[in-house]
């Protein structure tokens, strides 16, 4: 067994003050998304989020996927609808996101209810893929078990025969969920694990509580 109770880092880079921060919780999510963009070194994707879903098997599961969009209304990402997340999605959309960026010493955690993004909006955002990113959400039956790395890619094969000079239309089973947020926390690394944690919490009249909390 490892042991990894030596492992220590103070965390100095900035503070997150009550003083200093919007009332919406969107714009402080802009402003860091940026300043952390602005500041990496392009090795990381700063747009990359774990989402947590409660499963149909009743388990939580988290995986890391691409954040697409985000704006007043929330946050848009991409997926396959009968995928083990998909389903999971459209069964119970309580979901919860969160943002890591190590560089700036950042957290994110944003809480709230997944919903399919309109039919054209997927449409739109599927035109603007790669053609091999095309074919490979129609290609790959995602979660699903398939015999080998062979199978897919034969059929990867096929359908490039396929589709040749065509128009590649989105499949009904891929598109994208917005994720409206209910709780969004921001987490700013300190000195002496006093780290800063602010949560927004929107209100039935639609204003956003702020709280500080404990570290």
């Amino acid at each position: 067994m490892s042991d990894l109770s030596n492992y220590r880092k103070s965390y100095e880079k900035s503070e997150l003050l009550e003083t200093t921060i919007p009332e919406d919780p969107i714009n402080l999510f802009n402003k860091w998304f940026h300043e952390v963009e602005e500041l990496g070194d392009g090795r990381d994707e700063v747009n990359a989020m774990s989402v947590a879903t409660i499963g149909l098997d009743g388990f939580p599961k988290t995986r890391v996927v691409l954040l697409k969009k985000f704006n007043e209304e929330g946050f848009i990402f991409y997926t396959n609808y009968d995928s083990e997340k998909g389903k999971a999605i459209l069964n119970n959309p309580n979901v919860c996101l969160s943002f890591f960026w190590q560089g700036m010493e950042r957290q994110v955690i944003i809480k709230g209810k997944a919903q399919k993004v309109a039919s054209n909006i997927s449409d739109n955002y599927f035109d603007s893929r790669p053609e091999g990113s095309k074919l490979g959400a129609i290609v790959s039956d995602q979660s699903h078990v398939i015999p080998s790395r062979v199978f897919l890619e034969q059929n990867l094969k096929q359908l490039e025969t396929q589709y040749k000079g065509k128009e590649i239309n989105r499949p009904e089973h891929w598109g994208g969920f917005l994720v409206v947020p209910v709780s969004v926390e921001f987490w700013q690394g300190r000195a002496n694990r006093l780290h800063d944690r602010i949560r927004y919490q929107l209100q039935d009249n639609y204003l956003w509580k702020i709280d500080r909390l404990a570290p």
